[in-house]
């Protein structure tokens, strides 16, 4: 059994999510549980511009993963890494 983890990063959140969320949207079947995490200033009332999405994904679903990870590697200021774990 393997686990797939992916690590987005945005270096733009205001610029990239929309997109983003479009596509986590349109492949939502495939993702298990999803984190989002962001810096905020504990002075400021703003959110810090960099943000990460970490997802779980279903297990067999390789193919729908790559799908996924090339659209979103297609979007620029977006960083996407694969973590895969053997269980």
């Amino acid at each position: 059994m393997k686990k797939t983890i992916m690590g987005i990063q945005l270096g733009d959140r205001e610029e990239e999510a929309l997109e983003v969320q479009r596509l986590l949207t349109e492949y939502g079947c495939y993702i298990k549980t999803r984190i989002g995490v962001h810096d905020v200033e504990s002075k400021s009332e703003t959110c810090s511009p960099i943000g990460i999405i970490i997802l779980d994904l279903i297990l067999g679903k390789d193919e729908k993963i790559k799908e996924l990870k090339e659209k979103l590697d297609k979007i620029n200021g977006v960083v996407v890494k694969i973590m895969e774990f053997n269980l």
